[in-house]
């Protein structure tokens, strides 16, 4: 008989699976619907949309505009949440460090970040410090958005250390463990697992900041779908792919994070 903690494991998988596939589902059904009621209205062109996906040519797939532009959004992000992370590890350390001198830094960087509009940030990063740095507007969107991200990042980390108990330090400390060491093997472990539904959610606003960036000219999925709606008039069209892609991207964070969150409970 296949052991009973396997199959309550397997079974809270499939639950932490199926809702939030079944939201997705309920969701590009409603969508579809209004697009369905406001045919009457409105002479939907999805025919001329297809081709900014891509096309076949001499039994070869070749990404259109959409496509294109969504590799850029993925890369951005990517590289956005290594800075977010990293950048967050720093400063919730610098929050946590016994150094009077660390502590105000730290919190003087973290409200000027927190404090101010990304889109803001965007710009004086992207006009001010790339031109110094010598980067484009790409590397400039990835520092903007991973400092950003990265001081959510700092309290949701810092918030994680303080909520393992005490006696999990003590216990480490009186089996003559270091304190590095002790905070790596121990109480690291146990912050990130406590951590991990608001990194998944932080995650998934990293996704949805990214349309900011077409604002500083990096070739987006936002900005392509401006593009192409400025030279073929397609808004309704344009508009309803582009946020499938994002809801799409946003779910694809999420089931994973519920699936790690339920693993860990089991």
């Amino acid at each position: 008989m296949p052991d009973l903690c396997v199959v309550f494991a397997g079974r809270e998988r499939l639950k932490a699976l199926w809702r939030p596939a079944l939201l997705l589902a309920l969701m590009l059904a409603f969508v579809w619907w209004i697009v369905d009621a406001a045919s009457e209205q409105y002479r939907w062109q999805w025919y001329r949309v297809w081709r900014f996906i891509g096309v076949w040519e001499e039994g070869a797939f070749r990404p259109g505009a959409l496509v294109e532009a969504l590799y850029v959004t993925l890369r951005l992000t990517l590289a956005s949440l290594a800075l977010s992370l990293a950048s967050g590890a720093v400063l919730a350390g610098m929050r946590l460090s016994a150094s009077p001198v660390a502590r105000a830094l730290s919190f003087l960087v973290l409200g000027a970040l927190r404090n101010t509009p990304l889109l803001m940030q965007l710009f004086m990063v992207y006009f001010v410090a790339a031109p110094v740095l010598g980067v484009g507007p790409f590397w400039a969107a990835v520092l903007s958005l991973g400092l950003f991200e990265g001081a959510y990042v700092a309290e949701i980390f810092r918030a994680g250390v303080l909520g393992v108990p005490k006696g999990q330090w003590e216990a480490a400390l009186s089996l003559g463990m270091p304190v590095s060491l002790a905070a790596r093997e121990v109480v690291v472990p146990q912050a990130l697992r406590q951590s991990l539904p608001a990194l998944a959610g932080q995650l998934v606003a990293l996704v949805k900041d990214t349309s900011l960036v077409s604002a500083i000219a990096v070739a987006d999925l936002t900005m392509r779908t401006r593009v192409i709606i400025t030279d073929t008039f397609l808004s309704f069209e344009m508009w309803l792919l582009a946020a499938a892609v994002y809801l799409v991207l946003t779910s694809l964070v999420s089931i994973p994070a519920r699936l790690l969150e339920r693993k860990e409970q089991v």
